[in-house]
């Protein structure tokens, strides 16, 4: 994949330049001078995200609120060479708290605007210059916030990692080890910076963030650190197109061998009560990248605990727990030894049985049918014992009731092709109850589940399954 295509900036100065040529030149009046700037600027396809859009005569940059409280904090930021004293430390949050408002869910453009004037930098220097201690820690979580909205793009974390922003973080969260809230915006800020940059994820592994993510693991066991799951997720994610390459495959076998691996199957033991399971498993399921790794989660613990957590979501009609436990279990079916061990503890009745929970959600089943086809690959005796549990009629009355639903359809076929390809006898079941009428629709309704459908016939021994 290549580079992105570059896209054509501006700088405020030449912004404000061309209204008021509008409005000198073309004797505009200054709101039609403002709007024919941004309209053609715009139809040239330049990125005018950060410009503040003063109409002339009426305001200025210099009056834009936003600008106003990061010219404050930059004095601040100047007076405090050798730290951010007390007396300062109420404006300091004040301030901060004040660009949040501004920068926060609907205010993506004022974000813009503050990168484009200096505000990661800016951040970046007022967190270095907060020491840790009791009364400055509000001011510290408040700046971490300002720095996670401020890191939104490519060149905002790029500016972020020339800034020292990587150190800047790792350093807090080290010294805030025992504050949540210093560990929920600090870890927020380390997603938001590595979204989508490779040579920030480096930074960070340079820096031991694995060692640092196992320390919090231990420490807070019982405490929600959400934004520290969405870290590791981020970390392990290749998502940088302007990289060949990614090194996030070697990060993940790293994570698992500082620990975290160990640790976070530890996390599923509490099961429901755990307000970060669905986090926890999702982080998981991102380390768990071969297997080695999938082994080591068992052997951890984590298929007897996903099983535990699956049997109670059903029970408690938890979709969102059922779904992301199953994701994680498919994953590690991945491994021989892991199939066997799934098997072996009930897994394919406990499935089917949470499927009759959920009759009515097609995403939950489309999850299970994912398990069953990886528990099925390559194994005759699993695709049997699934036949057993149910499988067979899982799949005929899912394709009945949600033929409209395109992964549904998918899965149920790629399932079907597993459970029959070396069982003569579970060929001869779903053929006698009428499964191919419904492949064939299948293939017919959906293109992208045309190559699916097609296994499935031929794998039934279907001499004609290309019609």
């Amino acid at each position: 994949m290549g580079p992105p295509k570059a896209v054509r900036g501006i700088s405020q100065e030449a912004f404000d330049e061309l209204v008021k040529e509008n409005m000198e030149d073309l004797d505009m009046d200054p709101a039609e001078a403002l709007q024919d700037a941004i309209q053609t600027l715009s139809l040239q396809g330049v990125d005018l995200s950060g410009i503040v859009k003063c109409v002339p005569g009426e305001n200025s940059v210099s009056d834009n609120p936003l600008i106003q409280s990061l010219e404050r904090l930059k004095q601040l930021d100047l007076n405090s060479k050798d730290g951010i004293g007390d007396e300062d430390l109420n404006e300091v949050v004040g301030l901060f708290d004040k660009i949040i408002e501004w920068c926060g869910s609907d205010g993506s453009e004022n974000a813009a605007i503050a990168t484009k004037n200096g505000g990661v930098e800016l951040v970046c220097s007022v967190c270095c210059k907060i020491r840790i201690r009791t009364q400055s820690n509000l001011a510290l979580v408040s700046g971490l916030k300002t720095m996670a909205l401020f890191v939104h793009d490519v060149q905002s974390t790029e500016t972020f990692r020339k800034s020292g922003g990587p150190a800047t973080v790792v350093g807090i969260l080290k010294d805030g080890i025992e504050d949540l809230e210093i560990l929920n915006s600090g870890f927020a800020v380390v997603a938001a910076s590595s979204t989508g940059n490779e040579v920030v994820k480096e930074a960070y592994m340079e820096l031991k963030i694995d060692e640092l993510v196992l320390d919090v693991l231990s420490r807070q066991r019982n405490a929600s650190v959400q934004s520290l799951y969405d870290a590791i997720c981020v970390l392990l994610t290749s998502d940088d197109n302007r990289v060949v390459a990614s090194q996030v495959y070697g990060y993940a076998r790293r994570f698992a061998k500082t620990g975290i691996a160990r640790a976070l199957a530890h996390s599923l033991q509490a099961g429901l009560s755990s307000p970060s399971l669905a986090a926890a498993s999702i982080a998981l399921k991102a380390v768990a990248v071969n297997d080695e790794i999938c082994v080591s989660i068992a052997e951890s613990g984590g298929i007897d605990a996903l099983l535990r957590c699956i049997d109670d979501s059903g029970e408690q009609g938890n979709k969102t727990i059922a779904k992301t436990c199953c994701s994680l279990l498919c994953k590690l079916a991945g491994s021989d030894s892991n199939k066997s061990s799934i098997v072996e503890k009930g897994g394919l009745d406990r499935l089917i049985k949470l499927c009759a929970r959920f009759s009515d959600d097609p995403s939950v089943l489309q999850e299970v049918m994912s398990i069953i086809t990886v528990l099925s690959l390559r194994s005759p005796y699993n695709a049997s014992r699934a036949m057993e549990a149910g499988a067979g009629d899982l799949a005929i009355q899912a394709m009945q009731n949600f033929p409209s639903v395109l992964q549904l359809q998918r899965n149920s076929c790629f399932m079907i092709r597993n459970l029959v390809v070396r069982n003569p006898e579970n060929r001869t079941l779903l053929l006698s109850n009428g499964i191919e009428k419904l492949i064939r629709q299948a293939k017919e309704n959906h293109q992208s589940c045309k190559a699916a459908a097609t296994d499935a016939l031929r794998d039934l021994g279907l001499d004609d399954y290309n019609k």
